[in-house]
């Protein structure tokens, strides 16, 4: 993958001190996962181009992580060569100093706004052409896409993309840097709540004006739904008491599913399924609010449980309902909430009897689900997990939801009874569990139970 970067300003070669890299050398920047190259293939006082060029060792990438299970889907992706936030990270390392704005040398330029031209190629299109546009023409770029012929039946889902405008040199990179990663829907590293202010950071000035701003905290933050409020509620101050009463898209699958009580009676299957494994330690691997915690309070066997989640004001609204170090709350040391991701092995956890994960796993890219499975059951391996997650075989039975439609705007995916039946199968002969499978909710003679549980012990 590669970035380039062009200007007509003259001198042209004044782009070298902005960003303060040397046309006549060729300058290497070591990554975690590889390494970039800067070099300017024209210097010249008429024009001036720079390029970034981003080697992604593949081999680096899934190196120490995990016991070796599984990692085919690691190793063949587009991880390496499709602009993503790789190519985020390394614009950062090489060009910060540029990204702030800043140049002793030539400040005065630096404030100015210059022609400007950049390409990025292979750009991932998760949203077609017409998103590409929807994101920079906005900003004052002029847009030309050259689609790349994609491997089999996937189609154009990448593209040459060329900016060209008149702008600030910080500016163009700051809208690469948060608009790349957009495109690609997806990064690479776990999402918390640093990267709102890295957000906030990097689109001041513009993002709260940008028409289509809900739709780029959404995916620069990888559709963490409690991030993405918060990030838009300091975006747009005057949006909190409205986000604070109730977020309509977050609600969504509350409203589909309260005619028929589902969430009671998912949190009563999952208590009675822990009850009958007779575990004493339980840890809600994304805990959210606390719902399933404090259903479980009421439980004398439950002698300690333990609350994950990659959201610190889930979290905090999990303390508050669940009322810790509050008068009237559980004793000290029964219930401890962490912020941590399951995407990584963590010893706090690791102990327990039994571990829950109740619609969760749907929430997560495809791509990382196996990460968690080695983390929950490679890793841990508790006695016994139950998951829990929506029958898409039923979706058709809710009127009010579209043909193929997901129940929750967050849902990276929906699965249906034999999907489901088909993972907790490779959970199975991996890892070495017994699934039971059973249904949750009113059941339809032809399309099952709306949500569907699976119960693993060993």
């Amino acid at each position: 993958m590669f970035l380039s970067i062009a200007t007509t300003h003259q001198p042209a070669t004044d782009l070298g001190f902005l960003l303060h890299k040397h046309p006549d050398r060729i300058h290497e920047v070591e990554l975690a996962f590889g390494k970039a190259l800067i070099l300017y293939p024209e210097a010249v006082p008429t024009r001036c181009e720079v390029v970034l060029v981003l080697d992604v060792d593949p081999v680096g990438l899934v190196r120490g992580k995990g016991n070796g299970e599984g990692l085919l889907d690691q190793y063949v992706n587009d991880r390496p060569y499709a602009a993503s936030s790789f190519l985020s990270v390394a614009l950062n390392r090489a060009f910060r100093t540029a990204m702030a704005g800043t140049c002793h040398a030539r400040q005065e330029l630096a404030n100015e706004a210059i022609p400007l031209e950049a390409v990025v190629t292979p750009l991932p299109m998760r949203g077609g052409e017409k998103l590409v546009r929807a994101l920079f023409e906005p900003l004052g770029w002029h847009v030309e896409i050259e689609p790349i012929e994609g491997p089999g039946a996937t189609g154009n889902l990448y593209a040459r993309v060329k900016l060209g405008g008149t702008a600030r040199l910080s500016s163009l990179l700051n809208h690469l840097y948060v608009l790349i990663p957009v495109m690609d829907d997806a990064k690479h590293y776990w999402v918390g709540d640093d990267e709102i202010d890295k957000l906030l950071n990097r689109g001041e000035g513009w993002l709260s004006s940008h028409p289509a701003k809900e739709l780029i905290v959404r995916r620069y933050l990888r559709h963490r739904g409690m991030l993405a409020r918060a990030a838009l509620e300091r975006l747009v101050p005057e949006t909190q008491d409205e986000s604070a009463q109730a977020d309509p898209r977050g609600a969504q699958e509350e409203v589909l599913e309260a005619p028929i009580r589902l969430n009671d009676q998912r949190m009563d299957a999952v208590v009675d399924a822990l009850r009958a494994t007779r575990a004493k330690t339980i840890a809600d691997l994304g805990c959210g609010e606390g719902k399933l915690l404090q259903r479980l309070l009421r439980e004398p066997w439950a002698q300690r449980l333990i609350g994950l989640d990659p959201a610190s004001r889930a979290l905090e609204w999990a303390a508050r309902r669940l009322k810790l170090n509050m008068a009237g709350g559980p004793p000290e040391g029964r219930v401890t909430l962490l912020h941590g991701s399951l995407t990584y092995r963590d010893e706090r956890w690791s102990t327990v009897d039994a571990a829950a994960l109740v619609e969760v796993i749907e929430h997560l890219d495809p791509d990382r689900l196996p990460l968690v499975e080695r983390v929950v059951f490679g890793g841990a391996r508790p006695r016994a997990v139950v998951v829990t997650t929506p029958n898409a075989d039923y979706n058709r039975l809710f009127p009010n939801l579209a043909d193929g439609g997901f129940r929750h705007p967050d849902h990276r995916f929906e699965w249906t009874r034999a999907e489901f039946r088909s993972w907790t199968e490779k959970i199975a002969s991996t890892y070495g569990y017994q699934p039971i499978l059973s249904g949750i909710g009113q059941q339809d003679d032809a399309q099952g139970a709306p949500t569907q549980m699976a119960v693993f012990t060993r």
